[in-house]
């Protein structure tokens, strides 16, 4: 059998207004490579995603993405100074350490969906 290999993985991420949340992932730090009008690719590093002009309720309130990161405190410090929170209306929350071995905090988007951004302890 041949081995597979695989390049990379995305997820769509949902949008309740596109707009909003193309602004709000720039501003969260991540570049706006492309916009076809209905998927808009963002990356930082060697991490991207796909944000789509669709929006179910269902799925935004129970979507999560992960970023990790090599500092979570030099994150959480820039995330608060750029007040995402405050701007966005979304939730920012404080600095946990985690039983499993994470320092981490997450962010809620325009939409809804939480981002848990850590790093290994």
């Amino acid at each position: 059998m041949e081995k597979l290999t695989a390049q990379e993985i995305k997820a769509f991420v949902p949008a309740r207004d596109y707009a909003v949340s193309k602004a709000f992932y720039r501003d969260m730090g991540f570049t706006m490579a492309s916009d076809m009008g209905d998927v808009a690719y963002f990356h930082l590093g060697g991490c991207s995603f796909l944000l789509q002009n669709f929006y179910e309720p269902v799925l935004a309130d129970n979507f999560m993405m992960h970023l990790l990161v090599e500092d979570a405190r030099a994150w959480h410090a820039e995330m608060t100074k750029r007040d995402l929170a405050k701007t966005y209306g979304v939730r920012l929350t404080e600095l946990v350490e985690e039983p499993w071995g994470m320092l981490d905090f997450t962010v809620t988007d325009p939409s809804g969906v939480l981002w848990r951004i850590g790093q290994n302890m």
